[in-house]
């Protein structure tokens, strides 16, 4: 069902975008990567974590890690992961096919900027084997993201 709504929703919103069914895992950001032929930071990942009673998902490049600090100076609060059901039941997609499109539910979305390092990155598309690949300004104009910087990359 989940990627059945990825589908449809780039039907309506972005009719050019091809979904990839890579018949392998892309579920963590290491599959993803190697299944791609990417280095990780390209891989767009979407976090699901809650700031007080407000759900919110994060789209981040695969190499960031979330910063307390940073999140709760940009969104008023430290932030805390969703479950994988929670995760669920909020987006309608399962943990390691949780992408921005096609939600069961309205939820505010942020992008780091970090993404903004790369031509193009790879989220998820539904489902554990799956991704599209697409402009980070185009991810965040389609999905309404709010540009933020709550992430840091790896050091080196």
């Amino acid at each position: 069902m989940s990627q059945d709504s990825v589908l449809a929703w780039l039907a309506v919103h972005a009719p050019d975008l091809a979904l990839i069914d890579h018949a392998r895992s892309t579920a963590t950001v290491a599959e993803a990567a190697e299944v791609l032929g990417v280095e990780p930071g390209r891989i767009a990942k979407t976090l699901a974590f809650r700031v007080g009673d407000q759900p919110h998902l994060l789209i981040a490049r695969g190499d960031a890690r979330l910063d307390n600090a940073r999140c709760k100076a940009a969104l008023g609060g430290r932030p805390r992961m969703l479950d994988p059901d929670e995760t669920l039941a909020l987006t309608g997609h399962g943990v390691g096919g949780v992408c921005p499109f096609g939600l069961a539910n309205p939820v505010p979305i942020v992008a780091d900027r970090s993404l903004l390092d790369y031509p193009t990155v790879f989220p998820a598309a539904g489902s554990r084997t799956s991704s599209i690949e697409i402009e980070p300004l185009r991810l965040a104009a389609l999905t309404g993201a709010q540009w933020v910087e709550i992430c840091k990359l790896p050091e080196g």
